[in-house]
């Protein structure tokens, strides 16, 4: 291979990693202004490219270049929040969340959203707080929550996340984890948000902080004072809402999860290898780290 090859082979890497990176950020974008936002600063990041390479205007040049650094700093500051997401997914190693390719075992189905509205609606009914967390692909781990809870590894069912919530119960002011079809953990303490302290009970405000944070799990809140039902996702609550109305929120994230995953996967669907435990058998791991007082948490 000459030298003049050996330059456009290079070139060609360039231009692909490149064109791959930019595929990869519109498709974590989802809100319309940021992906407007996005696509004005990689014009100026490939106008400044080009006239780097291809013009010799120093001048012209100095002045993009400033002008990109001043973008970047601006965009660090409003994306402050998922560029901290970006790296967390970087640094934990969870390329396939990065990816939105999450694992089966986060796949929820029908069931489990029958379930999941079926238990808020009689703890609505009961006004017996709770906060369920729905991991829809974040690969959610021990050390994303401030407290990981008990290990529970039980089959989901409706009985056992209303028993989960009753108020002679230790677990019942924490938050349960939920993937796919299973109970992972109950009594969960999660980080809070910062947004409406003042509006909001610390129920709201962990399901704010989580959904913050990972932009694949949700949570469904029910609060202990009125009964009333709310859905987080994203960083954004929306509450008050009906049984009927959770149910077609759920179906609708969790319809565009599994859509997601299958597209990006291969022509693999095995809905007959699911196995139901109907034990409920629970292991309970004490921990002598666990929080001393987790018995005044409001709605």
């Amino acid at each position: 291979m000459n030298f003049w090859g050996f330059i456009n082979l290079k070139f060609l890497l360039d231009v692909l990693f490149a064109a791959g990176f930019g595929l990869l950020l519109f498709s974590r974008v989802k809100e319309q202004r940021t992906l407007w936002l996005l696509r004005g600063y990689l014009f100026l990041v490939s106008f400044a490219w080009f006239i780097q390479r291809y013009a010799y205007l120093p001048l012209t040049s100095k002045l993009i270049d400033a002008v990109v650094l001043a973008c970047s700093l601006s965009l660090a500051i409003l994306w402050q929040g998922e560029l901290r997401r970006l790296l967390e997914l970087l640094g934990t190693g969870r390329l396939t969340v990065l990816l939105g390719n999450p694992p089966k075992e986060f796949r929820a189905s029908s069931t489990t959203v029958n379930q999941l509205v079926d238990a808020a609606g009689k703890l609505s009914q009961n006004r017996k707080g709770a906060l369920v967390v729905v991991d829809l692909g974040s690969d959610l781990r021990p050390e994303d929550f401030l407290y990981s809870g008990i290990n529970i590894e039980a089959q989901l069912s409706t009985d056992l996340l209303i028993n989960l919530f009753a108020t002679d119960t230790p677990l019942h002011d924490g938050a349960v984890l939920v993937k796919g079809n299973k109970i992972i953990s109950a009594g969960v303490i999660l980080p809070l948000s910062r947004q409406g302290i003042s509006r909001y009970g610390t129920r709201h405000l962990a399901a704010l902080g989580i959904t913050e944070r990972f932009d694949r799990c949700i949570c469904i809140v029910v609060s202990e004072e009125t009964g009333t039902l709310s859905l987080a996702n994203q960083g954004k609550l929306e509450r008050p809402i009906t049984s009927s109305r959770l149910q077609e929120l759920l179906i609708k994230l969790v319809g565009n999860q599994n859509s997601l995953s299958t597209s990006k996967s291969s022509t693999k669907k095995s809905n007959s290898s699911q196995k139901i435990n109907t034990n409920d058998n629970i292991t309970i791991e004490n921990d002598s780290n666990k929080p001393e007082s987790l018995s005044n948490i409001k709605d």
